[in-house]
This record gives structure tokens, C-alpha cells and sequence, in this order.
């Protein structure tokens, strides 16, 4: 059974600090004792170590080794539109599994009423699942979440790979569309029902590049997860020289 892994505060010396509800889950509801051994990471290091002593809201490991990381192939910066939070936060989750190391929630135009005025107002419960998902999938570190943008700021991301996923015919299949091999992408997601064709227009004239996972009617959670599979299988491949 693989041993799970805390995301903890600091690290000073040979030891790490937990503090926090985290530290109170551990030690009240995982009844952890001393000496039992967990991974720890501060999003720069992986260690094994030991539970060394309890305090009020905080445990204290003790680190016994440095561990190898294992770490995405590609950095994604996924930059998802806003769709209902309970599917949006389905993405956050599984995102954080498939390894993306950047989410940017995106407003639409087809955004459902009352969405873009709460999303502010639910930004730590998002980075609280972008945590639970990391420690989980045994990330180094979770995923970024910046506050939410509107679609032409969004457009703005820097990076040399700007896909824009598209659900009407013509786009070129993702895979395709791919180069032969790549460290770095952003992946645009649509909402609910689609994208305006104003949108469209400002994607394109933006130089992003429009995509298609196939004919299939997706949802908008299920499209953006399979486009982030389809990113990681192909990146995965061409290091192994099959793509």
C-alpha cells in the first residue's frame, strides 16, 4: 500500500511542519502515531519521513530520505470556461490528476447567470480541492489557480502551444495538431453549450489554434479532461519516440 503524501508547510533543518486542519485530520482522524512513516513535499522536495511529536495544530515529522519526484512531462496551463461548480470542480480534481500545473478559470458569454458574480467567492474551497486532489495523486505540489479572467485576457497566456477546443466541424483533430514533441501548452475549454462566434473571432485573431476531440457530443468537463489525456498521452509518447 503506497504511503500518502502531506503537503506541509515548512521545512527547516530535518524536519517539517504540518499545521492547520490538515494536521488536525492526521492526527484525529487518521489517528496517526509516532513514528509511522508518510511522504512529505513543501512544492520543492519530495521526502519520506516520520512522525516525530503532536503539538496544538501541528505535527512535526522527522525526514529520513530524499525521494525522486515523478513529474508531468509538460507543463499544461489549462484555462477552462466557467460552467456549474459542481462540474467545474470535477475538472479542478481530476486536472490536478492528470497533472496540469496551472488553472485559469475563464468567463464566456454563455456563462450561467449568477456563475461569474460567485466564482470569486469560492476560490479557497477550489485551491482546498486542488490540494486534497494533489496529496491524493501524490503530486509534488498542486496545481496554480489564479482568479478568474475575462475570455480576452485569458486569450493573452504566453506560451508557444495555444490550443483552443472547439466543438464544431472543421477544427483539426488534437492529435494531429500537435507537434512532434513539446514541454509547454495551454488548453482553452469551452462552456455549456458552446462558444459565440464572437469568441471564435477573438480566439483566432489571438493566434490560437482551434482543435476538435472528434464528432461526439461531449459535455463541457468531459471535453476538457479527455483533451488534457489526449496531451499527456502524446507528450508521453514522443519521449518514448513512437508519436
Amino acid at each position: 500500500m503506497a504511503r500518502r503524501l502531506f503537503y506541509v508547510d515548512e521545512i527547516r533543518a530535518s524536519a517539517a511542519y504540518l499545521r492547520g486542519e490538515t494536521a488536525q485530520h492526521l492526527r484525529k482522524v487518521l489517528r496517526a502515531e509516532r513514528g509511522q512513516h508518510y511522504e512529505v513535499s513543501d512544492g520543492a522536495a519530495l521526502w519520506l519521513a516520520e512522525i516525530a511529536d503532536f503539538g496544538k495544530d501541528l505535527v512535526e515529522f522527522r525526514l529520513l530520505e530524499h525521494l525522486e519526484a515523478v513529474l508531468p512531462l509538460a507543463r499544461v496551463h489549462l484555462l477552462p470556461a466557467l460552467v456549474k461548480f459542481d462540474h467545474f470542480e470535477w475538472i479542478l480534481e481530476k486536472a490536478t490528476e492528470l497533472g496540469v500545473a496551472r488553472i485559469t478559470p475563464v468567463y464566456s458569454l454563455r456563462v450561467e447567470k449568477g456563475l461569474d458574480q460567485a466564482a470569486h467567492k469560492r476560490l479557497e474551497r477550489w485551491r482546498r480541492i486542488l490540494l486534497e486532489s494533489g496529496q491524493q495523486s501524490r503530486r509534488l505540489s498542486p496545481p496554480q489557480l489564479d482568479e478568474p479572467l475575462k475570455l480576452k485576457d485569458a486569450l493573452l497566456a504566453g506560451c508557444p502551444l495555444r490550443l483552443w477546443l472547439e466543438e464544431q466541424r472543421g477544427a483539426a483533430p488534437l492529435l494531429k495538431s500537435l507537434p512532434p514533441s513539446f514541454n509547454e501548452a495551454a488548453l482553452l475549454c469551452g462552456p455549456e453549450g458552446g462558444w459565440d462566434d464572437r469568441e471564435r473571432d477573438v480566439a483566432r485573431q489571438a493566434g490560437w489554434t482551434s482543435v476538435s476531440l472528434g464528432p461526439q457530443i461531449l459535455r463541457a468537463e468531459t471535453a476538457a479532461i479527455s483533451a488534457l489525456a489526449v496531451l499527456g498521452a502524446a507528450c508521453h509518447s514522443s519521449t518514448q519516440g513512437n508519436l
